[in-house]
């Protein structure tokens, strides 16, 4: 069986849909959270390292520990410490794709930042790497 982490936020919403009450569940949230078996911090380092090896960038991995109930000060925290991968992370994800040929034309360069800034890169990278 494989577990993944989850926020409080993930958990309080799994808990509500089977019919707990709130009480029960700020009482049982405080209390993985107290005993260390829940963490968000630990969550969002976990669920950055899955998205980095999907590809994702980190525009789109900050939009979804957003919608996962994260701070956004723990996201920047753990989003600053892979600063330094994006550049190549999105080479990587722009030549599996295309390969290292340049584009051809302004359709093709746009159908390529298009797809990459749907991966979640900024649009500063994504210019730096079509357009050099």
């Amino acid at each position: 069986m494989t577990t993944r982490e989850h926020s409080l936020r993930e958990l309080q919403y799994k808990l509500q849909s089977r019919g707990y009450d709130e009480h029960t569940i700020d009482c049982v949230l405080q209390g993985l959270s107290k005993s260390g078996l829940q963490s968000d911090d630990r969550f969002a380092e976990c669920f950055i390292a899955s998205r980095v090896n999907k590809g994702s960038g980190p525009v789109r991995i900050r939009a979804e520990l957003r919608e996962r109930g994260i701070d956004e000060t723990l996201i920047q925290a753990h989003l600053e410490g892979c600063s330094d991968l994006w550049p190549e992370l999105l080479q990587q994800v722009h030549d599996a794709k295309y390969g290292q040929h340049r584009a051809k034309d302004r359709k093709e360069l746009a159908k390529r930042a298009r797809f990459l800034e749907y991966r979640g890169f900024p649009g500063e990278l994504i210019r730096d790497l079509l357009f050099d």
